[in-house]
This record gives C-alpha cells, structure tokens and sequence, in this order.
C-alpha cells in the first residue's frame, strides 16, 4: 500500500535493500521518500524443494549461515556484506557462475510489488517476461520484495587470497589469462586478480582472491599462479574485454599512471585504488541459456573476455571529484586500446558501472526491446523511470 499511496501523491522514491551499490542516489534521495527493506529479513529453507526463500533486507552472510545447517549453499554474493537485492537484479556474478550461470539464473521466483500496488509472483510459466527482465533488469518494473532461488549441495569450499609485489604484474596477467582460456576444464575453480595501490605499504601490489568450490587446496587450475604468489567515497568504471594480454597489460600500465595523478593530489595514506580482471569465458552464458536465459545478454559475446573494473577510494568529497576525472580518462584510455586491438566487448556488467555507462543498452537490441515491453506492461505510467530515479533507467534522461 505504501507504494500506491507515494504514487498517487506523486512523491519521488527511493528503494533501499542492502545500499550496497555505489553510486550516489541509487538507493536514497532527497527531497522524497526512501522505502527501507532492511526489516524485510526472513530467510527460510524448504528441505523438501531444496529451496531457500528469503526478503530483500538481508545480507548474504545471513543466508549462508542458515543453509549451512543443511549443507547447502547459493550462488550469491562472494563478499558476505553484501545486499541481495540489487545484486540479483544486476545478475550478479558469483564463483558457482561457471557452474551454475549468473546468481540470476538461479533464482526460481520474484514477489514483486508493482507501481499500481499489486503484488505479483514472476517465475517460469506466470509473468514469464517479467521474470526474465528481473534477471539483470535493475529496479525498472516494480519492488522485489521476496526471492526465492535453488540451493546447491556442498561439503568443503576452499578459498585464499594472495599478495605479492608489483615486479610480479606481467607474470600475474599471463596466469590470469591462461587460467580463462582454460577454465571449461576446471569450472570449481574461480581466480579474481587485482592490481591495487594499498595505503598501509604505500605501494602497488598484485593480489588474487582463489576459490575451489569442490574444497580442493591443490587444484589444478592454481598450479600457475600458486607458482609465483604464496601467500568513504568511491568510482567505479568497467569494460569488457578480450582476453588479451596486451589490452591487460595496458590496463596495469594505465593503473601505474592513476596512482602516480592521485599522489600528487592526494596523500599517500588517504586512497586505495583497484584494477580488477574477473574471467568471463564464454563457458558462463551456457547455463544461462540452458535455465531460459536473462536480459544481459553476454551470449552474444563473441570471445572469452575479461570483466575489467578500475576503481578509487578516497576519504573527501573535493578528493573524489579529482580521483572521479582520472579513473574516467584512464578508462577511456583503456576501451581505446581495446578497440584499436580489436578486444572490446559492448557488454558492460550493470553493477560495477559508472552513472556515465549506461549499461542497460549494452545488454543488446532485443533485450532491450524486452525491457521496454516489460516495463510498458507493468508500469504503463512509468512510474519506476521517473518517481524512482535511482539506478540505471530504462528511458533516455529518466535517471
């Protein structure tokens, strides 16, 4: 009723579930109303379905604790601070992906609450379009207030995390690459490299984060890397690129040059920079199609890619609008490169973009069309592209 009611007086909303995302406004607003679901916390396993249900308020920590009871687990969030809400409806990327798809792909059902104040359950065979629109479509069609999703056995997961010095980047991105060419052989395994300035060594580093979803410590696919590495503002931007060494390469070159501009502005104690390459194999999109496919459309990919994030942390606002310019050049620079070496995929994933990328129109012509339909359908008024301006929209100027 809240939501009707906000409507008919014409009020401007805000949806806040776990505020995980980084863009300012995305999940509050002045001069309106923000709906908080941070109450809406319950979390239930049906033994029976092996199912677990569970509202937009928690985190993924939360739902891990309870299913670990019975031996199960999700493909959610890897970081367990994590909201829920916003990173099912963004697609969200986890390290059963190569294994299960996108943590969209394994949700069952969506409760949404629609524009008009009804209710409505989008799943397979009831609001099939619906249910395919949520899957990487944003806040663009109502207010997902419960989810259910498919719950995976499991015994052990083993995990670590790796940090050497910054002479070790070139062996590190051969590694990287090797591993996601190589990855349909090895889908347990999942390698997260990041070149990163960290303010306590006051240096760049090259650190990786490693999980084997089968609970092996020796797995095969880590035998390079395990070779070379044993052991409150921010910008976000990202690109998709081929994997392609040389375009890695000039990512760290680009990094190197970030962190060199911030040290003049900056002191050295005060930021914290990332350049991420997260795999995207091919391989990922197969059992996406296989559950009846989502709106990101990374099928149409036509090679095994990277998901590239170059990001910035700083403690002021003056600080951020100079960390916020240069992260953005050195982007540019990067999809530069990319394009004239002929690795550059449109695909931008929707939760590590920058306000400025648009990621909605990078799902594809007929994705978007979907969208589109999907929106006119179950908000005729367009009330989730002008009254909800957080997030990415659907329309053009509506955000």
């Amino acid at each position: 009723m809240a939501i009707k009611a906000l409507v008919t007086a014409k009020e401007r909303i805000a949806i806040r579930s776990g505020g995980h995302a980084p863009l300012a406004g995305s999940n509050n607003l002045q001069s309106g109303v923000t709906i908080d679901l941070s109450h809406s916390n319950s979390i239930q396993y049906d033994g029976d379905s092996e199912l677990v249900i569970f509202g937009p308020g928690v985190r993924w920590k939360h739902i891990y604790t309870v299913l670990q009871e019975h031996g199960r687990i999700v493909a959610g969030g890897r970081e367990g601070e994590t909201g829920v809400a916003g990173f099912l409806l963004g697609g969200g990327n986890t390290w059963f992906t190569a294994q299960k798809g996108f943590a969209c792909d394994n949700v069952v059902s969506y409760d949404v609450v629609l524009a008009d104040g009804h209710i409505v359950t989008a799943k397979k065979g009831a609001h099939d379009e619906l249910f395919r629109a949520l899957k990487g479509g944003s806040n663009n069609f109502g207010v997902a207030v419960s989810f259910t999703m498919s719950t995976i056995p499991y015994q052990n997961i083993w995990g670590g995390t790796t940090m050497s010095s910054k002479e070790h980047i070139p062996d590190a991105i051969r590694a990287v690459a090797r591993f996601t060419t190589n990855l349909p052989s090895h889908l347990g395994s999942s390698l997260i490299a990041g070149i990163n300035y960290v303010p306590q060594v006051k240096d760049i580093i090259i650190g990786g984060a490693l999980v084997e979803t089968q609970g092996r410590q020796d797995a095969p696919a880590f035998a390079e890397w395990s070779n070379h590495w044993l052991d409150e503002s921010a910008t976000w931007f990202t690109l998709t690129i081929k994997n392609d060494t040389r375009i890695m390469c000039k990512a760290a070159e680009v990094h190197d040059l970030l962190v060199n501009d911030l040290k003049s502005y900056i002191p050295e104690g005060d930021f914290y920079t990332q350049c991420i390459f997260q795999p995207l194999p091919l391989t990922f999109a197969k059992h996406s199609v296989e559950v009846g496919g989502n709106v990101l459309g990374i099928e149409h990919n036509g090679f095994d890619g990277f998901i590239l994030q170059l990001n910035a942390m700083v403690k002021t606002a003056d600080q951020d609008n100079f960390a916020y310019q240069r992260v953005k050049a050195g982007i540019q620079t990067i999809k530069q490169f990319a394009e004239a070496e002929k690795g550059l995929l449109d695909w931008i994933y929707i939760n590590y973009a920058d306000r400025s990328q648009g990621p909605l129109r990078s799902y594809g012509e007929e994705n978007v069309k979907l969208m589109e339909r999907v929106a006119e359908t179950y908000d005729p008024n367009g009330v989730f592209q002008t009254l909800c301006p957080g997030g990415f929209k659907l329309r053009k100027g509506a955000s």
